[in-house]
């Protein structure tokens, strides 16, 4: 490492992967430090008897030619080495239920997306495609998810206050179709006192549009960037946990690592939990009223995830998602399970190959998880990087809680237990460990419709060369945190240079490819 860097970014998940990126990019030094084995954060993968799995990125959308999230990797020039897979265009997502055989697909494309739900619910078309108008509505009132200037978040706007689910269930009174626009919620982990309709919106709009898989996991993105940032002379260094960062009172003056190294800068960047971020830089140099604040924002829910390798040509490929649930009801309350009832919801999730044929070499299967059912084994510590034993009553946990799950697939799938050849699971403690959220949160901080401040923080802190990035500031989410990543960049290279660079690129490569 070099003994002076421009910019140290701590933490490598895609918010700060991209504000890397596009530092390097405007020729400064940059230099990321990851605790971590794996570069990426929620893009890592892991491999389990040849087969690859992923730890949090399952699908993501956005990505045909002109859509935001394609615009911004345009800008990030990471287009042309990904490999994807489209999902189902008529169903890339489909709602299901025990005692019903119906699967109630989301379709990609806005008039697909009606068309398809309103063959099943043909009296309801008008509610349906109010739903659609009123996503996209919200989505537009977002000035960087259409690349365009402006902030991010008006602080006193109406649309922090119009909640999820009362929003939907207002469009029709039919309880299933009301499941079936909520359904895929697991992917914010939604509550029905809480959660605003923006969050589902800025969630659901982006895959509606177009919805892809990562050939091979979506640790390819991670490799690309740190690829490009490298190309643009940046720099990369796993294994380094950032233990502390040192002041002169006024300013972050270097970050010291757990290896003891001691990397200065002239700008910080914390890409990691920002209630850790507090701690680390000295809970003195923040108002004591914005750290109670951060610390008592809550958290949202975990998960239990069963990975399972299939023995070979035993299941079929499935080019789509499954989010099942017991009945309608269990849609917004899948987090308040009780023992006798859990699992009330889950998903299910293949990964694809480059070469995919007809049959899938895996299956994930994620469901809710609250972290006080792992509080026994919470002060035990386990990674690649640190290897832990948390014990004989851990694993029983987790092969008990396994079963119980397995059967519930089988009621789906009945014979997916011949076709399984191992399974391997995590629960909130390797969502902890692993990505560093606080109590293995999966989707950063709670959104709370009655109270939209509370949770909002700034990249911007009270120490001046201080800035923070991620899922918890905005929005979780491949779109939201790369959002997230120029938010922050913006406060240092000022918003309307850095959207009219990325705006610019993307209208290059469209006069280089004669559009």
């Amino acid at each position: 490492m070099k003994e002076f860097y421009d910019v140290v970014i701590v933490g490598s998940g895609m918010g700060g992967l991209v504000a890397a990126n596009i530092m390097a990019r405007e020729g400064k030094s940059v230099c990321v430090l990851e605790k971590n084995n794996q570069f990426g954060g929620n893009l890592q993968t892991f491999v389990r008897e040849r087969t690859i799995f992923d730890t949090g990125v399952h699908y993501i959308g956005g990505l045909d030619e002109g859509q935001n999230l394609y615009r911004y990797f345009e800008y990030l020039d990471i287009l042309e080495g990904l490999e994807l897979r489209k999902l189902d265009t008529d169903g890339f997502d489909r709602i299901t239920f025990d005692d019903d055989h119906t699967e109630y697909p989301h379709a990609q494309g806005y008039e697909n997306f009606i068309e398809k739900l309103a063959t099943l619910f043909p009296e309801e078309e008008a509610g349906i495609k109010a739903y659609c108008d009123k996503l996209r509505e919200i989505c537009n009132r977002f000035p960087l998810y259409k690349l365009e200037l402006g902030k991010p978040y008006h602080k006193d706007s109406d649309l922090f206050k119009i909640p999820a689910k009362g929003f939907i269930d207002s469009l029709t009174k039919n309880e299933k179709l009301q499941a079936v626009l909520a359904g895929s919620n697991l992917l914010y982990a939604g509550d029905p006192d809480k959660t605003p309709f923006y969050v589902h919106a800025l969630s659901v709009n982006s895959f509606i549009q177009s919805a892809y898989r990562c050939a091979d996991g979506g640790s390819q993105i991670t490799k690309l960037l740190i690829r490009k940032l490298k190309e643009h002379g940046g720099e990369a260094y796993k294994h380094q946990e950032v233990v502390k960062f040192q002041s002169d009172g006024e300013k972050i003056v270097s970050a010291k690592t757990e290896q003891g190294d001691i990397v200065k800068g002239s700008i910080f960047i914390s890409n990691i939990e920002p209630k850790t971020t507090l701690k680390l830089a000295g809970e003195e140099h923040f108002r004591k009223s914005f750290n109670r604040r951060v610390q008592s924002i809550e958290g949202t829910i975990s998960a239990f995830s069963l990975h399972i390798v299939l023995k070979p040509e035993s299941f079929k490929y499935l080019n789509y998602n499954y989010y099942h649930f017991k009945d309608p009801s269990k849609v917004w309350t899948g987090p308040e399970y009780t023992q006798e009832s859990w699992p009330d919801t889950y998903m299910v999730s293949m990964g694809v190959r480059k070469n995919q044929d007809e049959w899938a070499d895996q299956l994930t299967a994620i469901t809710y998880m609250r972290f006080d059912e792992v509080e026994p084994w919470a002060g035990t510590f386990n990674t690649v990087t640190n290897k832990n034993s948390r014990g004989q009553t851990y694993e029983e946990f987790k092969n008990d809680k396994a079963e119980i799950f397995l059967k519930e697939l089988e009621k789906k799938f009945p014979k997916i237990r011949q076709c399984i050849q191992s399974i391997h699971t995590s629960t909130p403690l390797s969502y902890r460990d692993y990505i560093g959220c606080h109590r293995g949160s999966m989707y950063g901080y709670v959104k709370d419709v009655e109270s939209p401040l509370k949770s909002f923080i700034s990249p911007r802190t009270k120490i001046e060369n201080l800035f923070l990035t991620g899922q918890n500031l905005n929005m979780h989410g491949i779109l939201g945190v790369t959002i997230s990543g120029v938010v922050t960049c913006s406060e240092i290279l000022g918003s309307e240079y850095l959207i009219n660079k990325i705006t610019q690129s993307s209208s290059e490569v469209d006069t280089k490819i004669g559009v």
